[in-house]
């Protein structure tokens, strides 16, 4: 996060109270649909994520995972963040080296990121990426997944 970020905290929220708890259930009812378990330890790595102000980097979810403070064996965490982003419910910020929950709707939509430099917000959007998939499909080139992101400063940055 840069120095010159002097807008007040809690701009990007993260998930809390009823709404934290709508999105667990949500996430619960969408694996029992498709026979997957969101086991105690892949529900609390997604709910630190939901309820994070901004990106998390492995460590930090390893070191707040326990509920009394102690950390968590790092294999559970990763073995749950592979299983969230095979689901969906998460996704990887290359450049961060971090995971955020995903926040759109919908099954096989494409990762995009607005990242801010300044106060480190990431917020994912939907991009219209259509004539570049054609484009790829024309040359033979069959895409599997594509992550983008773009660097900036959100607009509560950008105003201070």
């Amino acid at each position: 996060m840069g120095d010159a970020c002097h807008h007040e905290d809690g701009v990007h929220p993260g998930l809390k109270g009823p709404a934290l708890r709508r999105a667990l259930g949500a996430a619960e009812t969408r694996c029992a649909e498709t026979q997957e378990r969101l086991t105690a330890p892949r529900r609390r790595v997604l709910e630190l994520l939901l309820e994070s102000d901004a990106p998390l980097k492995a460590y930090d979810l390893i070191a707040a995972f326990g509920e009394a403070g102690e950390p968590a064996k790092p294999p559970t965490v990763y073995r749950a963040l592979e299983f969230l982003e095979r689901l969906g419910f998460a996704h990887r910020i290359e450049s961060l080296n971090a995971y955020v929950p995903c926040r759109l709707e919908g099954d096989g939509h494409l990762a995009a990121f607005l990242i801010c430099d300044c106060c480190g917000a990431a917020e994912e959007f939907e991009p219209d990426l259509a004539p570049a998939l054609a484009a790829a499909g024309a040359a033979g080139y069959a895409v599997r997944t594509v992550t983008l992101e773009a660097r900036g400063r959100c607009p509560a940055c950008a105003e201070g």
